[in-house]
Order: structure tokens, then C-alpha cells, then sequence
């Protein structure tokens, strides 16, 4: 624990009035500016050999909450339930209790340090022991939606070797229909008030484990956790993550978008299979001390989101677009929101329109962010004054990953993304990787070389081809198209492939297209994005149909499509849309032209 002391970005943390030294002598990088070559090279000097989230950080607030320097009336996690049932736990609870499931995994479950496991659990309080438990054995958590069906279970069962998968009793029959199938799986964990044959009770195990374990030593560039990718030209990929680019990465994310302190509550929608999830609702605000709320909600629900709102302490809120779209309908003038000062959104754009009715009826401005699973990074749209303002509080050390950011004193230009900030070195460049002129568009891209920055992710597991696909040149490619004008701001034109993001969920079309396929009455079909004034987009499948089924009823047979895919697939993915064309338009070398199709949708020629 002692390096982190060393360690300015997190010293300036736990002693908040320390002088800013580390300010004056190195964020010069904090003029909105790109930085390159040597000057990057040296914002890397402290990062430390060995680090571990539970032990480093987690710990560390656990004895300041002990000691009486962090107030012990805020909780650590705050979790309510559908019935207004609620658990408040406190860094010293969390600790005590996470060291009990840690035991559980080792013990219990047979698991070692880098054995995989994949955890789809919704958002109960579990999830938090149990994620943390993997941390302090060095096990590598995967994280993953509720929603999967049983052929989405299997494919991650198949393609991580996952020694263990930890689920409720809704998904239990699931992984036991593909159970047979995956020769790497050795133990089932269930969390649930009931039993069933073949599972391990977590709840059970978890009250007759040990208090007590010592944190596995833990480099930290090694491996902490996996992602799996929505899947655009294929299955979806695993993305690695290490104990820095989170553990460490995400300390400005906290600091710069989220605002946070040790006093703050900050709720984030995300489910617990997305990355943003570990933006808001784990590492981000862990690492400052905050509290994270959470409600057990299953569907988002206007009515009680605004009435926790309003009930609850809840100082900051992270949402979708969609979110904030639905919300706007409702009466927000008779909900008072006494203690929120900070919103934010990401997963998509957010329409102004939808902004400027939210400050109308609150008085609070919704600061806006987009990243993606493999750069832990943030294209944000926000003042980040407390970087100037709070200069004589706050060490700069440039643990980053904000790519872009409007500064305070930076003139406001809607829709661009702002200027790059350190430690990324972010340019548009060309097919060859010639960095291109103000104006042009290109590829929006993130210099890799000499340095690559520690919070880029490692790799994709497995897939040595499309981790060098990802990369051109001295850079990686983000996967989006852009241009920088001639002040310095980046703007966004929009992806280079195929991923659909609708309602904050990104939607791979090759999955959807494959479940399509599998129906008899489809002969092909190929899917794009859609615009949805409610979700922003939506997915939307061109299907030609099979001799068979040319003189269904077209209305009852995309019922009838929709209701397959939701069985195939995870539901989120079912094409809203469906339209039954003869023929889909095609390059020369036979490959579907989605473009022209989205172009269609979206009214570009």
C-alpha cells in the first residue's frame, strides 16, 4: 500500500488539501492540446508493479472509515429492492464480507489465481462480494448479461474455458441445457433462497466461510478482467482488461466526469454486463470513496427512478439517452430533487432537445461521454472546471482516460467532442495511417507507439488477427470516422462498422442476422440501424424470404420473426423493424452493402 502513497494521483485522494505539486510541474498536458513522444513517455514513470483494487484501493478506505476520516453514515453500496428492502454496507463491511466469498471461490469452488469465471447476475448485492472476492484471488471475472439465452451462455462458456460460472435460479436451467457441451466448466455457483442439484449455494457458503484471507499479490499489468465485445463482423470478441487500466485507469473518470468525493451517492443505470457498469457503479466511484446506489429493478422504470430520486440522497445520476427521453415525458416539476446536483449520459447521443427540457424543468445540466469496451475512454462533452479551479486541492497525475474533454475557458462548440487530453495523443489519420489535415475525415485513432497507453485494453483473447486488425501503423482505430477542426476540436461522424446502439445496448448485426437465418422462412437477411425517436435507433432486418413463405401475411410473419429472435438470441436484439425485400445490394465480391442499407434508413445518399 505504501507505493500508492507515492503515487500522487491517488496521495491527492486520501489527503485532498495536499499541495498540488505534481500540477505544476507536469500538466502542462491540461492545455487543451494533443501531447506526443517524450512528454507522453514521462506519464507513465509511478505506475506501480503491483496492484490489486481490493487491497489497494478498498482496503485503504476501510481503515480511513475505521479511523473516523471517512464518514461511516455513508455507505460504501446501497442497494434497495423492489419491496423498499435495502442493504447498506460500509468499506469495512465490504471488506469483512468479500473476504468471505473470496474464500468461497478458492475454497469452496476449487478456483486459483487466472482460473475464469463468468458471473451473470443482476444488479444484487452479491455481485459486488463477489466480483471483489475475484480481485483478492486473482481470479478473472467476466462479467455478462442477464439476458443471454443458452446459446449465448454457451458460446462464452466455450470461448473463455471458464472454470466456474456464478448465476441466480432464472438462468441455472439455461446453463444446464448446455452444460454437456463445455469441457473446461467444473463448478456452478448459484445465488439464490433455494437449492437445485449440480450448484453450489453461494448464500450458504458464503455464511460458513472464513472471515479472514490474504490478497493474492497481483502484477498489474496482469489480467483482471474480460469483456465480451456486441460482435460486428463475427461472434463477439473477449476483451482483456488489466488491474491498472481499471483499477487505476478509471481515477480520473471519477474525478473529471463524475465529479465525485468521499460524500457523494452516485446511481448508474448500466446493466451489470456492460462496461459502463464498472465506469460508474464499481471502480470510479470506489476509488473516490463515494457511494454507489443501486436499485434491483429488472426494466428500467421511469416512475421509480424519479421517486428514488426524489427519496433518496442521490447526488449523482448516470443514464442512457433513452433514459433521460423517457423521463422528460413524465411531469418533472412535481418531483424535487434535493440532493442531485450532477447528471450524466452515455451509450449513444443525446438529442439537445431532450437536454434543454431536463435543465428546464431540474436546473441541472447533463454532461455527456462515450467510450467503448476496449479503451476504457470517454469522449466527453463537459466543462471539466474543477481541472483549473480546484488545481491548489487536486494532484494531476495523468492516470487518463479521457480522450476529450471541453476545459473551462475553452470556447463551447455543441456537438464536438473537445480537445484530446493526455495521456492519449488522439489524431485522424488516413488508410495508410498518414495523419490527416484539420477538415478531413478519417478514422479517429489513438497513438500506440512507443508507449501504448496502460489504460488501452491488452488485447482480444484468443484473436491475434483482429488485435492487429485494430491497429495501423503507430495507432490503434478506435472504429470511428471523425475530423479535427482547425481549433483543435474533434467532431464525430460515426462508426466505421456495423454495431447498432440502441437504448445504450451495442448490437452486433451478425448475431441477429444468424438467428434470422435459423427460421425457415428466411433465406437472407441483413441488418442495420434504424432511427427510433424514443431509443435513438433501433435494429432493423431486410429478410428475403424463402418460395415457401412469399404469400404469408407479412405482418404476422414478423411477429412471428421477432418472437424467434427473442428465443434465439438475447431479447434486446429482436429487430423492431422488419422489411421483406427481393434482394439485398451487394459488392462485387458478393458481400452485403450495409451501408447503403443504413445510408437508406437514415436518409443519406
Amino acid at each position: 500500500m505504501k507505493f500508492l502513497l507515492k503515487l500522487q494521483i491517488f496521495n491527492s485522494i486520501w489527503t485532498p488539501k495536499s499541495p498540488c505539486r505534481f500540477f505544476s510541474k507536469h500538466c502542462r498536458g491540461f492545455a487543451p492540446q494533443n501531447i506526443s513522444g517524450n512528454e507522453s513517455l514521462s506519464l507513465y514513470k509511478e505506475l506501480p508493479e503491483h496492484f490489486n483494487f481490493a487491497n489497494d484501493i478498498l482496503d485503504k478506505w476501510s481503515q480511513m472509515e475505521k479511523n473516523g476520516e471517512r464518514a461511516s453514515s455513508i455507505p460504501a453500496l446501497w442497494w434497495v429492492g423492489d419491496q423498499g428492502n435495502e442493504v447498506r454496507w460500509g468499506f469495512e463491511e465490504l471488506g469483512f464480507l468479500s473476504r468471505k466469498a473470496a474464500n468461497v471461490l478458492s475454497d469452496a469452488c476449487g478456483l486459483k489465481k487466472e482460473d475464469r469465471v463468468i458471473v451473470i447476475l443482476p444488479r444484487i448485492p452479491e455481485w459486488w462480494l463477489i466480483t471483489v472476492g475475484c480481485m483478492r484471488t486473482g481470479i478473472i471475472y467476466i462479467p455478462a448479461t442477464t439476458q443471454l439465452t443458452a446459446n449465448d451462455i454457451l458460446y462464452r462458456l466455450q470461448a473463455s474455458k471458464a472454470k466456474c460460472i456464478i448465476t441466480n435460479d432464472i438462468l441455472a436451467p439455461a446453463v444446464d441445457s448446455v452444460v454437456s457441451k463445455c469441457q473446461f466448466l467444473k463448478t456452478r455457483l448459484m445465488v439464490s433462497e433455494g437449492s437445485r442439484d449440480g450448484w453450489l449455494d453461494f448464500k450458504e457458503l458464503l455464511k460458513a466461510a472464513r472471515g479472514d484471507h490474504d490478497t493474492v499479490k497481483t502484477k498489474s499489468q496482469e489480467a483482471m478482467t474480460i469483456y465480451f465485445t456486441s460482435g460486428t463482423t463475427g461472434y463477439p470478441k473477449m476483451v482483456e482488461h488489466s488491474h491498472r487500466s481499471f483499477g487505476i485507469g478509471m481515477t480520473s473518470t471519477g474525478r473529471l466526469w463524475f465529479d465525485l468525493n468521499p460524500s457523494d451517492i452516485l446511481w448508474g443505470l448500466s446493466d451489470p454486463g456492460w462496461v459502463k457498469f464498472a465506469y460508474g457503479s464499481l471502480f470510479s466511484t470506489w476509488i473516490h470513496g463515494a457511494c454507489i446506489f443501486t436499485h434491483s429493478m429488472l426494466q428500467f422504470e421511469a416512475t421509480t427512478v424519479l421517486n428514488c430520486l426524489s427519496r433518496f440522497p442521490i447526488t449523482s445520476f448516470c443514464g442512457t439517452p433513452t433514459a433521460y427521453r423517457m423521463l422528460v415525458q413524465h411531469d418533472l416539476t412535481s418531483y424535487k430533487f434535493k440532493s442531485l446536483k450532477h447528471c450524466l449520459s452515455g451509450g449513444e447521443p443525446l438529442n439537445p432537445e431532450v437536454m434543454e427540457r431536463w435543465k428546464s424543468k431540474t436546473g441541472i445540466d447533463i454532461y455527456e461521454g462515450y467510450g467503448q469496451t476496449e479503451t476504457v475512454r470517454l469522449h466527453s462533452i463537459t466543462h471539466l472546471s474543477l481541472i483549473l479551479t480546484q488545481a491548489n486541492e487536486e494532484s494531476c497525475q495523468i492516470h487518463m482516460v479521457l480522450i476529450c474533454a471541453v476545459f473551462k475557458g475553452m470556447k463551447i462548440k455543441p456537438g464536438a467532442m473537445g480537445k484530446a487530453a493526455p495521456p492519449y495523443d488522439v489524431q485522424i489519420i488516413d488508410e495508410n495511417a498518414n495523419i490527416l489535415p484539420p477538415g478531413k475525415e478519417g478514422d479517429i485513432a489513438i497513438r500506440i507507439k512507443p508507449t501504448r497507453p496502460f489504460c488501452l485494453f491488452s488485447h482480444y483473447m484468443d484473436d491475434p488477427e483482429k488485435t492487429a486488425a485494430s491497429e495501423r501503423g503507430d495507432f490503434y482505430i478506435t472504429g470511428d470516422r471523425g475530423f479535427v477542426d482547425e481549433d483543435g476540436y474533434f467532431w464525430f461522424v460515426g462508426r466505421a462498422d456495423d454495431i447498432i446502439l440502441s437504448s445504450g445496448y451495442r448490437i452486433g448485426p451478425f448475431e441477429v442476422e444468424n438467428a434470422l437465418i435459423e427460421h425457415p422462412a428466411v433465406t437472407e437477411a441483413a441488418v442495420v440501424s434504424s432511427p427510433d425517436p424514443i431509443r435513438g435507433e433501433v435494429v432493423k432486418a431486410f429478410v428475403i424470404l424463402s418460395p415457401d413463405f412469399a404469400s404469408h401475411d407479412p405482418e404476422k410473419l414478423t411477429k412471428e420473426l421477432q418472437e424467434h429472435v427473442k428465443k434465439v438470441t438475447a431479447p434486446y436484439k429482436y429487430p423492431r423493424k422488419v422489411e421483406f425485400v427481393q434482394q439485398l445490394p451487394r459488392t462485387i465480391s458478393g458481400k452485403i452493402r450495409r451501408k447503403e442499407l443504413r445510408n437508406k434508413e437514415w436518409g443519406r445518399t
